[in-house]
């Protein structure tokens, strides 16, 4: 039997992240998306930090959990497992969410979403345009807006409401 490391966490959360924009069809690239800039960065905490509006990506490690954010144009992409954090979509940004057993708190308006894993526990302010749920088990409310949902998964709860 393999053991897991973090870094082997990480590296499958960052592949989460490359494939779930593609996956879920909101790619969210664009030409003018700045290339990497270096190292990603650890942290003893798993926070979200705010985005520069570069790509390059920022991981935290916290009792061995692994938590991956990158912004890539007008898209977070955040993925984590066992993690509580809140994010922020300001207004108009795009959220692709990859993980199991997180809590989230999304503030500002999001234009499109995009879930994937189970267990998940997220909350958003308001979503526009298209609220998209893949996997099991995950619950998911959004206090305003008016997206299409597509449940693609099983046993999923999906709200509008506080």
């Amino acid at each position: 039997m393999r053991a897991h490391t973090p870094a082997s966490r990480l590296a499958a959360v960052a592949l989460g992240l490359a494939v779930a924009p593609i996956a879920f069809g909101l790619a969210g690239c664009s030409s003018t998306a700045n290339p990497p800039g270096g190292a990603p960065t650890t942290s003893a905490t798993a926070t979200t930090t705010p985005s520069s509006g570069t790509a390059a990506p920022t991981t935290s490690t916290s009792g061995g959990n692994t938590t991956a954010s990158v912004e890539i144009g007008n898209t977070l992409n955040y993925g984590s497992f066992n993690t509580t954090a809140n994010l922020d979509c300001a207004n108009g940004k795009s959220v692709n969410v990859a993980g199991s057993n997180n809590t989230l708190t999304v503030a500002g308006t999001c234009e499109t979403v995009s879930i994937g894993g189970t267990g998940n526990k997220i909350t958003f302010d308001k979503i526009n345009t298209r609220l998209t749920v893949l996997g099991v088990e995950n619950t998911i409310t959004y206090k305003d807006g008016d997206p299409k949902v597509d449940n693609i998964g099983t046993n999923n709860t999906i709200k509008k409401g506080s």
